[in-house]
C-alpha cells in the first residue's frame, strides 16, 4: 500500500480529533486494506453544490471534520462578501438519514461560532422548505443536511445562498476556495453558542405551506377531489408536510403505508430510497390495489422529488417517468392558466409567463410551450440553474413552472428549488382536472403523445467507484469528446455539443457556434430523426450517465404499446453502442 495514505490515516490519531476516531484508525491500520484507500485517497471534494459521500472516519468521508470544514469555508467566504447592512445568519434542515441531525447540530456549532444567528429546524423537514426559509427570513445563505436518494451509508451538505437557490457562479467556486484554505480541523471554531440558534417548527410549516398552496390554481369542484391517493415518503422527511398540504388542498381521501411512515435512515423497506425505481414504490402500489386507489405517490428522503404511479386503460398501476410527469403538469398548468385567463382571474403579476427545464429532459415539453405560445427556457442539468433563470427574471416575468427528468419540479417562486410537497398537490390538481374532462390521467398522457408526438426518453447508468472507477469515467467522456461518433445506431449525428467547451459542431455544414450556458462536463449529440443522446458524469454518484430520448408519432391509443417497443430497442441500441465507444 502506498505510504501516502497510512501516513495520511495515521494523522487522524492526533489530539485534533476525537477518541471515537481514534479507535477507528487504529482498527483500519491493523488491517490496512481498499478500505483505508478509499477513506483517505483523496479529500472529499466541496464541490458546486456541496458535498455527498459515504459517511465514516477520512478525508474522503463525511464526518463531523469534513462537515466543520466545509461550514468554517463557507462562514469564511459569507462574512467576506457581507457589506456589514445586515446581521450574519443562516437556515439549516436535515432529514431522516443516520447523523443528519448530528451533523445539523455541528453546522450550526460552527456558524454561531463565527458570530452568525441561525435558523435551525427543530427536528426533521423537506428540503424545500428550507429553501422557504431562506428566504422568508432573509438569510445570506442555507445548509441542508441530506444525500436525497443515495444508499444509507451517504450523507451530504447541499448550500444554499440568500435567494433560497443552490449556489451557482461566481459564489460556488469562491465557497471552495476558501474550504481548500482550511487545511486542518484544528482551523475550525466548533464551540458554538448555543444563544445565537433561533428554534424553527411549525410556525414556519404554516408559512410555507400558505405560501406554495397560494399558487397551486385549483380545480374548485370537490366532487374530482374525492378520489383516492397512496403516499409514501419512503421513510423520509415527506410525512411531516404532503399529508398537510393535499388534505388543505381538498384531497382528503388518503391512504398511507404506515411501515414507511417511521423515519429511519436505514431505508428498512427498500433497497433505495429512489422513487425513480420500481421497486421502491412496491409496498405503495399494493395499499394501492388492495384499496382500488387510483394514485400512487411516493417522495424521495428530502422530500424534493416524486415518483407517480397511474391507472392505465386496462386499470393496472403503471409508474410515469420524470418527463412524463413534467410533461403533463407542464400541460396542465398552461391549460389552467389559459381557463384562468379567460375567465379573468389569473393573479396580478403573473401574465407574463415563462417555463423552464433542463436540457436533458423531454422535447415534449417544448412542443406544449410552442402550442401555448408560452417561453421556454433550456439550462443545465440541476434545479439550481432553473432558479438561476427565475432570479434573472424576478420582478419582471412570472416563473409558471419548470422541471428535469430526475422527478423534480416546482412552480411558483416562493421556493428556488425542486419541491415534492407542492408537486404532489399539483399532481392530484393535474388527475382532478383530467377527470373534470373525462379523462384519466394515462389517457391525457396519451393525448399530448397523439397530439404533438410520442416522445420517450430513457437513461442509463453505470457505476464505477473509488479511484479507478472515477478514471475510468474520465477516460470515457475524454473519448467521446476527441473522437465523436459521426453516426449512432442507423442515424447519422448532425448536432454535437461540447458545454464544457462551450461550443457546437454542425455535421452538416462544418460549423461551429458558442454555447451561451455555463461550462460543465456534458456531451450531446443530435441525429438526423430528432434522436438526442447526452453523456454526463453524475455529480453527487459514482456514475456516468447516458440520457437518450427518441420520437416517432402516435396515431392512437392502440398503437402505444407497439410503439414504445420500437422506441425502447431504439434507445438501448444508441445506448450500447456509445457506452463502448
Amino acid at each position: 500500500m502506498d505510504s501516502i495514505y497510512l501516513e495520511k490515516a495515521k494523522s487522524w490519531l492526533s489530539d485534533v480529533y476525537d477518541k471515537d476516531t481514534h479507535l477507528e484508525i487504529k482498527r483500519m491500520l491493523n488491517n490496512p486494506s481498499d478500505e483505508l484507500v478509499d477513506a483517505f485517497y483523496k479529500n472529499l471534494e466541496f464541490g458546486t453544490g456541496g458535498l455527498r459521500g459515504v459517511m465514516g472516519v477520512g478525508t474522503n468521508r463525511v464526518n463531523k471534520y469534513t462537515i466543520g470544514i466545509a461550514t468554517q469555508g463557507l462562514a469564511n467566504y459569507m462574512k467576506s462578501y457581507s457589506d456589514g447592512s445586515r446581521e450574519l445568519s443562516v437556515a439549516i434542515a436535515y432529514d431522516n438519514r443516520n447523523n443528519s441531525s448530528f451533523f445539523a447540530s455541528v453546522t450550526a456549532d460552527v456558524f454561531t461560532a463565527n458570530g452568525f444567528k441561525v435558523y435551525l429546524f427543530d427536528s426533521l423537514r423537506p428540503t424545500p422548505e428550507l429553501s422557504f426559509a431562506v428566504r422568508h427570513y432573509k438569510c445570506m445563505g442555507g445548509v441542508m443536511i441530506t444525500a436525497s436518494h443515495n444508499p444509507p451509508e451517504y450523507n451530504g451538505y447541499k448550500v444554499y445562498w440568500e435567494d433560497g437557490a443552490q449556489i451557482i457562479a461566481p459564489h460556488d467556486n469562491m465557497i471552495i476556495k476558501e474550504v481548500n484554505k482550511i487545511k486542518d480541523p484544528s482551523n475550525v471554531l466548533f464551540n458554538g453558542d448555543k444563544k445565537k440558534i433561533v428554534s424553527l417548527g411549525d410556525e414556519t410549516d404554516k408559512l410555507y405551506l400558505d405560501s406554495i398552496l397560494s399558487i397551486a390554481p385549483s380545480v374548485k369542484d370537490v366532487n374530482f377531489k374525492r378520489f383516492k391517493i397512496v403516499y409514501t415518503p419512503l421513510h423520509g422527511t415527506g410525512v411531516t408536510l404532503v399529508p398537510q398540504a393535499l388534505k388543505r388542498a381538498g384531497f382528503e381521501n388518503l391512504l398511507n403505508v404506515p411501515e414507511q411512515d417511521v423515519n429511519d435512515g436505514n431505508f428498512p423497506t427498500v433497497s433505495s430510497p429512489n422513487p425513480e425505481e420500481p421497486a421502491a414504490l412496491s409496498m405503495a402500489l399494493k395499499v394501492a390495489d388492495d384499496n382500488n386507489a387510483d394514485i400512487v405517490l411516493a417522495t424521495d428522503p428530502d422530500a424534493d422529488r416524486v415518483g407517480v404511479a397511474v391507472r392505465d386503460s386496462e386499470d393496472k398501476l403503471v409508474l410515469l417517468n420524470g418527463n412524463q410527469m413534467a410533461s403533463l403538469l407542464t400541460y396542465y398548468l398552461l391549460s389552467r392558466r389559459d381557463e384562468l385567463k379567460r375567465e379573468k382571474l389569473l393573479p396580478d403579476g403573473t401574465d407574463d409567463g415563462y417555463m423552464v427545464k433542463t436540457i436533458v429532459t423531454t422535447d415534449l415539453i417544448g412542443e406544449i410551450c410552442k402550442d401555448f405560445g408560452v417561453d421556454l427556457y433550456n439550462v443545465l442539468t440541476g434545479f439550481k440553474y432553473i432558479a438561476g433563470v427565475v432570479r434573472e427574471n424576478e420582478g419582471k416575468r412570472y416563473f409558471i413552472g419548470g422541471g428535469e427528468e430526475s422527478y423534480g419540479f416546482n412552480a411558483g417562486e416562493s421556493v428556488r428549488d425542486k419541491d415534492a410537497v407542492i408537486t404532489c398537490v399539483l399532481i392530484a390538481e393535474t388527475f382532478a382536472w383530467a377527470r373534470s374532462k373525462k379523462l384519466s390521467l394515462y389517457e391525457l398522457l396519451m393525448d399530448l403523445y397523439i397530439k404533438y408526438g410520442f416522445y420517450y426518453e430513457t437513461l442509463h447508468s453505470i457505476t464505477k467507484k473509488g479511484k479507478k472507477g472515477q478514471e475510468e469515467i474520465n477516460s470515457i467522456m475524454d473519448s467521446l469528446r476527441s473522437n465523436p461518433p459521426t453516426k449512432i445506431g442507423d442515424q447519422e449525428v448532425v448536432l454535437f455539443i461540447d458545454y464544457l467547451a462551450s461550443e457546437s459542431f454542425d455535421v452538416t455544414n462544418n460549423t461551429k457556434k458558442r454555447v451561451d450556458l455555463p461550462k460543465s462536463n456534458v456531451l450531446q449529440f443530435l441525429c438526423k430523426d430528432k434522436s438526442i443522446i447526452s453523456v454526463r458524469p453524475s455529480g453527487t454518484e459514482p456514475k456516468i450517465k447516458f440520457y437518450t430520448g427518441v420520437c416517432t408519432d402516435l396515431s392512437s391509443i392502440n398503437e402505444f404499446k407497439d410503439k414504445e417497443l420500437f422506441l425502447k430497442e431504439k434507445a438501448k441500441k444508441f445506448f450500447s453502442e456509445l457506452s463502448f465507444f
